[in-house]
């Protein structure tokens, strides 16, 4: 049971992770799935990097904060899957505690400041349309760097809040978890000890990184949409709107789940539901967000196709 003893206590050592599914042939076709997903997220994340620090015309406030959504969705999937991958052709299902908690702390550190980032973009597109004569003056290089690191700090406190805040409780047994990765809400049913506090702090996150957001990105889009029906021609208000759609995509996608995920603590039933959720936001939001944001944007798969020619071309 992975139980030790610490006094007249006792406390577990290792949680065991039951992953996706029993059945070995599942298990087979669902690792190889999951590499697949996982190289390609990888490789095209890393690509649009590239082509973003390679290419001059991408130099610009909306492509920065592109290029690191796209580091942040490498660092999430890397958080979980090459884990649940290894624990696919291991017969060893189990995670140390500590190695649960930190997997728990990058997690919500690396998605918080996506959620935050998504915001910043919000304020750009918000600023590009509304105030084009000033952006340049709003957006400067320093403002776009002090933008990304508040949305590191800010969601660097929230993860180490949660942190700090599981590691208080105590761990009695059972140590099984119905999931694939550790995370706040499995947690929660195997504490054998008050989760009270912990709750609260996870609606007072709730509230400071999805609400709070979710309110600002909305006014922003609120002025966009007024700003764009302004706008005579047609060909005009297609262009404004173009540069909007996928940002509002990406967005629904991160707060749907998001919301469906946390806001059901005390649900012990849907935990293969949230199983599914949990694929949605470590394995296919990232490779979403490759697409939607990025493999779709002409501007970068015209970066991306100039870096590949300039490697391919003998020398």
């Amino acid at each position: 049971m992975d139980i030790g003893a610490l006094g007249n206590d006792s406390f577990v050592t290792n949680f065991v992770l039951l992953g996706l599914t029993k059945t070995p042939v599942l298990q087979s076709i669902i690792f190889v799935i999951f590499l697949l997903a996982y190289e390609a997220t990888i490789g095209g994340n890393f690509s649009i990097v590239a082509a973003i620090f390679i290419e001059p015309k991408l130099h610009t406030p909306m492509y920065f904060f592109l290029g690191n959504l796209s580091l942040l969705d490498v660092g999430c999937i890397s958080v979980t899957v090459p884990a649940m991958l290894q624990h696919f052709i291991s017969k060893d299902k189990s995670i140390p505690y500590r190695a649960c908690l930190s997997q728990l702390f990058f997690f919500h550190l690396l998605a918080g400041t996506d959620y935050f980032l998504l915001t910043v973009m919000a304020y750009d597109r918000y600023l590009a349309i509304c105030q084009p004569l000033t952006y340049s003056t709003h957006m400067g290089w320093g403002i776009q760097k002090a933008l990304v690191g508040m949305s590191c700090v800010f969601s660097f406190s929230n993860a180490l809040t949660q942190t700090i805040a599981i590691s208080t409780l105590k761990f009695c047994g059972p140590n099984v978890i119905n999931h694939f990765y550790c995370d706040l809400p499995q947690l929660f049913q195997l504490s054998c000890s008050s989760t009270q506090l912990n709750e609260q702090l996870l609606c007072v996150a709730a509230a400071f990184m999805g609400v709070a957001p979710l309110v600002l990105i909305t006014v922003s889009y609120a002025h966009v949409v007024a700003a764009v029906l302004r706008i005579h021609s047609a060909e005009g208000r297609k262009k404004a709107f173009s540069t909007c759609t996928s940002h509002l995509t990406v967005v629904g996608i991160f707060y749907g789940t998001g919301v469906f995920n946390y806001m059901r603590l005390g649900s012990v039933e849907a935990s293969d539901k949230d199983k599914g959720i949990g694929i949605f936001n470590t394995v296919i939001s990232p490779m979403l967000n490759l697409l939607i944001y990025s493999l779709r944007n002409p501007d970068v798969q015209g970066a991306l196709w100039r870096v590949l020619i300039s490697r391919l071309a003998p020398k």
